[in-house]
């Protein structure tokens, strides 16, 4: 039984007794225990692939903050690296395949990880982790959406324009979808096998999806998003285990994406969160969406925003607080503390 469940009771629509926090990468640079961590492993992918490290780095948010959930501490690309693509990421250069996703004879080489096998590091830092918690809060597991993750297997890395990932979507369709499919495939098995392994919620980051426009978003994006949401194991060990799709830019698609069947969905600061509420209804938590640029601001100003993005939802329920994409690496933890602490006190008083 965990002690701290409002996390997860938000997600299944019963009652809270305020309104659940938790941020989008609260593990990480921000912190001067995450940037010792993350020197004694040696790089950012070490860091990954040690699970006594990993769930340290885990936990250190949760003994500064009075959070309402943990997120397994990994990283997206964990999936296109199992599959042979050469991942390196640098300071300040950022995630870089050697091997990128080109040609039919590329695609036609990827395969779908064994999640016990290529990628064991994972599930074995989900199983130091959950009794590391020792049932405290809910620990979140994730995964990036295939759209994503193609993103960056095409491009061979980050980009401004996605320029041969549309190129091939809209050239090749075929072979856009046999890349997706096979992408989904890895990522269902990969948090069906983090939910074996103990997480209690888990996380889609559709990261760029918002930069589709609508056709192409439903058709390479949110298509493949349904698939993993229907091949999820949803209940494990007495568990039901909540899903939340996050597609950053795609407030203009609500409507379209509550009819996965998730129990959650992410909101960027760009959507309003009264306005949303509206077009869904009741039947969906709605996680966000602070603008984590407010974390640079005054502690007073910060309270202000925290309390206006609160108002803004009302106290109907279903509502996560988080920021409305991840934490920035300069920010002042101070400042977390001001976001955790005004989103207990005022969600209490106003229930």
């Amino acid at each position: 039984m965990i002690k701290n469940d409002n996390f997860l009771r938000a997600l299944r629509g019963e009652k809270t007794d305020y309104t659940p926090v938790w941020i989008m990468r609260q593990a990480g640079r921000y912190l001067p225990e995450y940037r010792k961590t993350r020197e004694q492993a040696g790089s950012f992918l070490d860091l990954c692939r040690n699970p006594e490290l990993a769930c340290e780095v885990t936990l250190q948010p949760l003994r500064r903050f009075d959070l309402d959930a943990a997120i397994l501490f990994s990283d997206i690309l964990t999936i296109p690296d199992a599959m042979g693509l050469g991942l390196s990421l640098n300071e300040g250069i950022g995630p870089k395949f050697s091997r990128p996703v080109r040609t039919k004879a590329d695609i036609d080489r990827l395969f779908v990880p064994d999640p016990e096998g290529e990628l064991r590091y994972v599930m074995d830092a989900v199983r130091t982790i959950k009794p590391a918690l020792d049932n405290t809060v809910p620990l979140i597991g994730f995964a990036g959406s295939p759209w994503t993750l193609a993103t960056y297997m095409i491009e061979g890395g980050s980009s401004k324009t996605y320029a041969l990932t549309k190129g091939l979507i809209y050239d090749d369709p075929q072979s856009a979808h046999k890349l997706l499919s096979i992408t989904a495939k890895a990522v269902t098995d990969y948090l069906n096998a983090q939910i074996a392994a103990g997480v209690d919620a888990v996380m889609i980051f559709d990261s760029w999806g918002g930069s589709l426009g609508v056709r192409a978003y439903q058709e390479f994006s949110l298509r493949y998003m349904q698939q993993i949401v229907d091949g999820l194991q949803r209940s494990s060990d007495g568990r039901t285990i909540p899903v939340t799709l996050f597609t950053k830019g795609g407030g203009q698609w609500v409507e379209s994406i509550v009819k996965t069947g998730c129990d959650g969905i992410g909101l960027d600061w760009t959507s309003s969160l009264a306005d949303v509420r509206k077009r869904v209804g009741e039947n969906v938590t709605l996680q966000g969406n602070m603008d984590p640029t407010v974390l640079y601001a005054r502690p007073d100003a910060i309270r202000k925003e925290v309390k206006a993005v609160l108002d803004d939802f009302g106290t109907s329920g279903r509502h996560v607080f988080n920021l409305g994409h991840g934490i920035l690496p300069d920010i002042n933890p101070e400042h977390v503390k001001v976001l955790v602490d005004t989103v207990h006190e005022y969600s209490r008083n106003v229930d």
